[in-house]
């Protein structure tokens, strides 16, 4: 007879349980890393002290920064790691007009991404801006250009080229850990202008805006991410439309929320956990950032 209490992966053992001749396992409702470690804490904004119990000596963090807001920006950077276990820690808020604030937990940092700027440490850039670096030495993206108008992919990835050019859309954000902001399309005229996408990552990057135009206006579509706990994807939200009017930019997914979608001249908030904000005449905040414990 088959052994009924069998081992995966070594510090991982599976629990069965005997149905006749068959076992059946027992579902886990907690997820863990491949250390075998769980997930004991998620700790939002505004926190600022940690409780770690005794004899724990060294936690597996994950940050998150916040995402940009201000134009379509870019997403909050993405950093995990061992560090000593620690009493306090930032967390960074959701952003209301500029570059995310960062999130740190010992000696991993995730900066926020940027909003009418470049990102740092790890985060996307916003609508003509350059991606960063991260925590690990992984390269950013850098904004498109005339010839090329969509961000490059990299940790954080570049942002989109805006156009005013009649027929050519904004670029969109590059692909990356986090994802870049979508270009603006701010062509004089009545033709159709139509904002970039944001890029896709863990966390996505804000859609660019369309304006001028007395023709239709499409705000361009907030980034997917992914929820790290689960690998569901988070999803941006919608860019608005009207003739003459509207042309917001959806907000970019965060890993644990979705992007909100533009109303009017209003863009989309980013989900939280760093998800960019869309761009428009009135911009939604910035996703706030987010840190988890495993022990």
């Amino acid at each position: 007879m088959s052994n009924p209490n069998r081992k995966g992966q070594a510090g991982n053992p599976v629990s069965t349980g005997m149905q006749s001749a068959t076992y059946t396992p027992f579902v886990n409702t907690h997820f863990n890393l491949p250390y075998g470690l769980y997930l004991r804490q998620t700790i939002l904004a505004g926190t600022t002290s940690v409780t770690i119990p005794a004899g724990i000596n060294f936690v597996y963090a994950i940050c998150v920064g916040a995402g940009g807001a201000g134009v379509s920006s870019g997403a909050g950077a993405v950093s995990w790691g061992w560090t000593l276990a620690n009493s306090t820690c930032v967390v960074a808020a959701a952003t209301i007009n500029g570059t995310g604030g960062y999130t740190r937990y010992g000696n991993v940092i995730a900066g926020g991404g940027g909003g009418n700027a470049s990102g740092i440490l790890g985060s996307g850039g916003s609508a003509n801006g350059n991606g960063s670096t991260n925590y690990y030495g992984i390269p950013g993206g850098v904004v498109g250009t005339s010839t090329s108008i969509n961000g490059t992919n990299g940790s954080g990835a570049g942002g989109g080229l805006s156009s005013t050019t009649a027929g050519v859309n904004g670029g969109n954000g590059g692909n990356g850990i986090s994802g870049g902001g979508g270009g603006h399309s701010s062509a004089v005229g009545s033709q159709t202008n139509t904002g970039g996408n944001g890029g896709n990552g863990l966390v996505g990057g804000g859609g660019g805006y369309a304006s001028v135009t007395t023709g239709t206006r499409n705000g361009g579509t907030g980034g997917n991410g992914i929820n790290i706990l689960t690998g569901a994807v988070t999803t941006g939200g919608t860019g608005s439309t009207g003739t003459g009017t509207n042309g917001a930019g959806g907000g970019g997914a965060g890993i644990a929320g979705n992007g909100g979608n533009a109303s009017g001249t209003t863009s989309g908030a980013g989900g939280l956990g760093g998800g960019g904000s869309g761009g428009g005449g009135s911009t939604g905040s910035g996703g706030a950032g987010i840190l988890y414990l495993f022990y």
